[in-house]
């Protein structure tokens, strides 16, 4: 029997659910910032029988007085690259953290990931690639001099599969490229979406949380410089990164433009 089909309207900044459109979303008061999509009718609240964009790891947790809440020190992983452990707070990568790359297309974020994911060597590495076949990455990995024996690639677009490739393999760090090709099949909206793109962050989040594993997001850039996808994505990570520089020259610019583990 074919699963009844209903509209819902997403804001794109805030990720907020309507009934209907408007033209102003009540929940930011953003103008023109909701989107029309198909879900199945039992999605409808933002839920999923997979576990929705509002289960989050945070309801693992009981309130407490901010007496009785352990101090516990940053953990952090220091990579090879003393200037992006800079960027990241000055001394690395702090450990459950979700740190979204963005960038215009062709800039380099790929190669400066799986580079990142080569010159960790002896750490676990999963990369996730929904846009290069593993034959690509292979030839790509082969330009860069650096050799990493742990590192795990997969061609895969899908985000259970990709939950069920980290609890097999349990890596040290998870590389996803790019959040926007990732799609979960709870959902029947097609990847890129708002509400595909917070199921997928939020669900790759709590996975990050609870075991203390770092997590690289792509993200792409539009036109207009702005990075592509729901508002939403920006709010829900720790840290974004751009990625800047001239297609003509080699030198490249990372900057941070939001990090709750450091000044930006």
């Amino acid at each position: 029997m074919a699963k009844k089909i209903q509209t819902a309207y997403f804001c794109s900044e805030c990720g907020a659910e309507q009934v209907k459109w408007l033209g102003q979303c009540p929940a930011c008061g953003t103008w023109g910032s909701l989107v029309e999509e198909r879900i199945p009718a039992n999605s409808a609240g933002g839920k999923s029988s997979g576990g929705g964009p509002r289960e989050s790891w945070a309801q693992l947790s009981q309130p407490k007085t901010i007496a009785d809440i352990e101090a516990v020190g940053e953990r952090r992983l220091q990579t090879p690259d003393a200037e992006l452990n800079r960027v990241l707070g000055g001394e690395g990568i702090v450990l459950g953290s979700a740190i979204l790359l963005a960038g215009d297309p062709g800039i380099g974020k790929s190669t400066l990931l799986l580079q990142l994911a080569l010159r960790c060597a002896g750490l676990k590495v999963l990369y996730v690639s929904g846009e290069e076949s593993e034959a690509q990455i292979k030839m790509r990995a082969a330009r860069i001099p650096a050799e990493n024996d742990r590192l795990y690639v997969a061609a895969e677009t899908r985000l259970e599969r990709v939950l069920d490739f980290f609890k097999d393999l349990k890596p040290q760090m998870l590389v996803v490229d790019s959040i926007q090709t990732l799609y979960s099949e709870n959902l029947e909206s097609a990847p890129g979406t708002v509400s595909q793109v917070r199921e997928c962050t939020a669900r790759l989040l709590r996975l990050a949380k609870e075991t203390h594993t770092p997590l690289f997001l792509v993200g792409h850039i539009t036109k207009e410089g702005m990075i592509a996808g729901p508002k939403v994505l920006e709010h829900m990570v720790d840290t974004v990164v751009s990625f800047e520089g001239d297609r003509h020259n080699s030198y490249r610019i990372i900057r941070t433009t939001k990090n709750r583990f450091g000044s930006t």
